[in-house]
């Protein structure tokens, strides 16, 4: 079916798929560099008091971020976000409904090279979010070093993205009333190290610091699992021990994000045309607690690690996977 999709796109659709993508991956890997260099070069042109004006600027609004930050409904609903969509396709699927009464985290599993999944359905109106949770507002919750890169701050903000640390969430989930979901992928840069076409590996047994802020607001929790995500970039992976892996290791201690070494479809970073499903599964309902103590704490991770491993084997099959395919929990 996806075959005969394809086959009927116009080149000028293919082409705009292509260029939609290619803007996305160049802005991942690329556009916070450039911001950098562009800043620091104007402070060398005449063009000098419009970048100090923006640094005058940014430390008053620095804290923004941590505050829920800027969304613009009119980047969300971009039409390249709909070509970007389209180029994979990318599928959101609901299995159940969400309380708008109510908040909640969802984490999103796996981390794959870039989060193709997590950004296009939680990031932007593409893929249906509103329209399917009417009342719920998702904010994907990213790296928060990435909220200190001049101009790439206002971008990813504008999209309604947040850092993921902890003065943000608490934000999110206490001061902005009720119907918010923040969007955290759990396994983060030691998951993406993990990622490859055929592993459906997941980093969760130690990653507990979410389940804490869940009963720390009463928010409840929500599995997502992202089907084909891992399939999209050819990786190198380098085994335990070895020098590349540990250089990785080091790189992701001080930066917070691990360097993958990946090669696509077409022009190397061109990801696979495949199909990603981001199934929403049911929500754990979680109590309220000031200080959660870690017996509730390892109780409701040990619920959702359940709930994500179900979700999985429910969906595996119609999502492309064979019935004998397993979900692997490091």
């Amino acid at each position: 079916q996806v075959a005969g999709m394809k086959r009927e796109k116009t080149q000028w659709k293919d082409f705009l798929e292509t260029i939609s993508v290619l803007q996305w991956v160049l802005s991942f890997l690329l556009l916070g560099v450039s911001c950098m260099i562009l800043l620091a070069s104007l402070m060398f042109t005449s063009l000098w008091p419009i970048a100090t004006l923006y640094f005058i600027w940014l430390a008053r609004d620095w804290q923004t971020p941590e505050k829920g930050g800027r969304r613009t409904t009119y980047v969300r609903k971009w039409r390249v976000w709909e070509h970007l969509r389209d180029y994979f396709p990318i599928k959101l699927v609901k299995t159940a409904e969400l309380n708008p009464n109510k908040n909640y985290i969802l984490g999103c599993h796996p981390h794959g090279i870039m989060s193709a999944g997590a950004f296009t359905c939680f990031s932007t109106d593409s893929c249906g979010f509103p329209e399917m949770f009417p009342g719920i507002r998702p904010t994907l919750a990213i790296l928060a070093g990435l909220f200190k890169i001049p101009l790439f701050r206002d971008y990813i903000m504008s999209a309604g993205l947040c850092p993921v640390s902890k003065p943000s969430l608490m934000h999110l989930l206490s001061q902005s009333g009720k119907g918010n979901a923040v969007v955290i992928v759990i396994g983060g840069a030691a998951e993406s190290l993990a990622s490859s076409p055929g592993v459906n590996t997941v980093v969760m047994k130690e990653r507990k610091g979410f389940v804490r802020v869940a009963l720390e607001f009463g928010a409840d929790l929500v599995p997502v699992y992202s089907f084909g995500e891992n399939e999209l970039f050819r990786q190198v992976i380098f085994s335990e021990g070895s020098v590349g892996r540990k250089l990785q290791d080091l790189f992701k201690k001080i930066m917070g994000f691990a360097p993958c070494l990946f090669v696509g479809e077409r022009l190397a970073w061109l990801p696979y045309r495949t199909p990603i499903t981001a199934v929403v599964g049911s929500p754990i309902s979680v109590p309220k607690r000031a200080l959660p103590t870690e017996e509730e704490v390892d109780h409701f991770h040990g619920l959702y690690m359940e709930a994500l491993a179900k979700l999985f084997h429910e969906h595996k099959a119609s999502c492309g996977l064979s019935e004998s395919h397993e979900l692997r929990i490091i």
